[in-house]
């Protein structure tokens, strides 16, 4: 028997099956662009940005987790999903996202991270910038860092809050892997390394071990740094592989930062709050009418606790206001709309010379 009259192999069988498979997907996944679009014809909305529902994709994604049964993980089966739903929802015309930029910033991969690639994302220059720009009205929302599990709060940040009217309506918590990159072949060659003082912080005591004495220079971002790095000699970088693959530079070690979990928490700003999710947390800016005495701010505090909130974060920062006044940024459990919480505001807002619900939105999936 020639080897074209063969019966087919199990292979070919098998390949014959995903065929199908994918004939079947790609049919469903026509229905629901569709079903999508008749969504957003019910909702009567102008643009895009009427149609996104952050609390309603985040019940989706979790449903997709709950229903995972491998032999995909949980991480890759929901970024399939979060492609779905980026692309079915800029059938006509894709969300306007602002970043921290320019092209190759860690905020731009925690940008693709919770919106898909069917976003038209907007390099900034500065946060304060991402900020006006959403005001604006030029960009839908924003995506700014707030965090780091190493480092800890970008301060910036949490100043803007204090003049912006722009409210917090997601997070996105993105795993930080820092790389050592440029154009030279080998790390001897190296006479200054660039990037930003964040990462710098983040692989302290790796540059101590390997890379003693060498200069570093303090950079606006991480993809600021990997483009001195493609365009100085004797100049390297320390970013993430989206700027090694933006600026065409070699990875000269992988993972240099100094803690396996390195970690950093992105703030999706709008400008209007939205339901809840089923698995929400709320930020909150307030200040104490009085600054002196003891248990000002336990009893500012107290009725989060009498309430059963439980409070996940706090920081202070300076007022601007007068000298050695303090405002406090406050993260909780749970969404305003919530009987509890809403209790526990009206009663903070009673001793408060400063209250304002700066977001409640869904806690970041995966």
């Amino acid at each position: 028997m020639s080897a074209k009259t063969q019966p087919p192999s199990d292979l070919d069988e098998l390949r014959q099956q995903i065929d199908i498979i994918d004939e079947q997907i790609q049919t469903l996944i026509s229905q629901r662009a569709r079903l999508a679009q008749a969504v957003g014809q019910a909702k009567g909305g102008t643009t895009t940005a009427d149609f996104y529902r952050p609390e309603r994709e985040a019940q989706v994604l979790r449903k997709v987790i709950e229903r995972n049964q491998g032999p995909l993980r949980d991480e890759e089966i929901v970024r399939v999903f979060r492609e779905l739903m980026s692309a079915c929802l800029a059938q006509e015309e894709p969300l306007k996202v602002g970043f921290l930029g320019p092209e190759g910033t860690f905020t731009q991969s925690a940008v693709l991270k919770h919106f898909g690639h069917s976003v038209r994302a907007l390099p900034l220059a500065t946060i304060e910038e991402v900020f006006h720009e959403v005001e604006a009205g030029v960009a839908d929302f924003g995506v700014v860092p707030i965090e780091n599990s190493t480092e800890g709060t970008v301060n910036h940040t949490l100043d803007m809050f204090l003049t912006s009217p722009i409210k917090i309506c997601g997070e996105v918590e993105l795993r930080i892997c820092q790389h050592l990159m440029g154009q030279m072949p080998e790390i001897g060659q190296i006479k200054r390394i660039c990037s930003h003082p964040q990462s710098l912080a983040q692989c302290r005591a790796w540059l101590a071990q390997y890379l003693p004495g060498v200069e570093q220079i303090p950079a606006s971002s991480n993809a600021e740094a990997a483009r001195r790095a493609r365009d100085e000699d004797g100049t390297a970088a320390i970013a993430g592989d989206a700027a090694a693959e933006v600026y065409g530079l070699r990875i000269l070690f992988a993972n240099i930062e100094d803690h396996a979990d390195n970690t950093t928490r992105f703030l999706v700003i709008g400008r209007k709050l939205f339901p809840p999710s089923g698995d929400d947390c709320s930020s909150m800016l307030v200040s104490a009418r009085g600054t002196e005495g003891p248990g000002v701010l336990h009893d500012l505090l107290d009725p989060l606790a009498r309430h059963g909130i439980s409070m996940t974060r706090i920081e202070s920062r300076p007022s601007r206001r007068r000298k050695w006044d303090y405002v406090f940024f406050i993260d909780v459990a749970g969404h305003v709309e919530d009987d509890n919480l809403r209790d526990a505001i009206a009663e903070i807002e009673k001793n408060a010379s400063l209250f304002r619900v700066l977001g409640s939105y869904p806690r970041a999936v995966l």
